[in-house]
């Protein structure tokens, strides 16, 4: 494996998933020899939250991090959460409100809810000057419509996991969202159609990411026996949009991490003021 002169950014890594407990030191060590040398822990809860902060703190060289509730977890939003998600956006690591969204392929919170808790977070977002990192699966006209009245008042925001229609990538980058490619374009099963679709994304509204431990590459090889995707996979994703795109892995590297460090100002936040004392652990649901 050659290097990639210019580094990666990984903007959607699961890393307080438990599977990732075992090997954390190695995994990053992996990462950075694979070329990806920043990474956006991102949190679905505020618990999560807060674990993304510790990782943040043991690992500032290589982390980002994000606040948010996913719409998975919109349901156990109660009284109190926006002020202590308001906190936790003060930490000196956290880049970005998210995850947030809407999801009506499982349903696992009841839509008015979902849209409600977005809603919520969209309107902090646009408080406290921090982008968004989205989530939208199934629910394009509804998604739509809540970003659209927020979207004025958002820094920036990025659409994470792109897998939709050509009709659904161009109202998104009618709103001036970041997309976000994953793995999944890697799977020639279900993938195929995002190829022809990375030509109509502007270079400066592209993104990568792993969304690790989940949507491991179908076409790396030889695949971990594991099958859990991490961050050092990063590398097989570029080189696949590379060619796709037919300009050099190198170029696209440098383009997405400079599209990433515009979006999420890193230097704004990180280390900008010390962590709030009131962060601290929320209950779990």
């Amino acid at each position: 494996m050659g290097e990639i002169a210019a580094p990666l950014t990984d903007i959607a890594i699961n890393l307080t998933d438990p599977v990732f407990q075992r090997d954390l030191p190695e995994l990053l060590q992996r990462a950075r020899q694979a070329g990806v040398t920043r990474m956006l822990v991102t949190a679905s809860d505020l618990a999560q939250a807060y674990e993304a902060q510790q990782l943040c703190q043991r690992f500032p060289e290589q982390l980002w991090s994000t606040a948010g509730v996913h719409p998975h977890h919109a349901r156990g939003w109660q009284q109190g959460d926006e002020q202590r998600l308001r906190l936790l956006l003060k930490h000196p690591h956290v880049c970005a409100l998210g995850e947030c969204g809407l999801d009506f392929n499982r349903d696992f919170s009841p839509r008015p809810q979902q849209q409600q808790v977005f809603e919520c977070q969209l309107a902090l977002a646009a408080d406290t000057g921090l982008p968004v990192l989205m989530h939208e699966r199934d629910a394009h006209a509804t998604f739509v419509e809540l970003v659209s009245r927020y979207r004025p008042g958002l820094s920036g925001a990025v659409l994470h996991c792109f897998t939709g229609s050509a009709a659904e990538l161009q109202r998104y980058l009618e709103l001036d969202l970041y997309i976000g490619i994953t793995g999944w374009i890697c799977d020639e099963r279900r993938g195929q159609h995002l190829v022809p679709l990375l030509h109509q994304i502007p270079p400066e509204r592209l993104l990568l990411e792993t969304d690790s431990p989940y949507l491991l590459p179908r076409s790396l090889r030889p695949k971990p026996k594991s099958r859990r995707n991490e961050p050092a996979h990063l590398r097989h994703i570029a080189e696949f949009v590379a060619a796709a795109l037919q300009m050099p892995v190198e170029r696209l590297a440098q383009q997405t991490s400079a599209n990433a460090r515009r979006l999420f100002r890193p230097d704004r936040t990180c280390g900008a003021h010390p962590a709030p004392a009131e962060t601290g652990p929320a209950p779990r649901r």
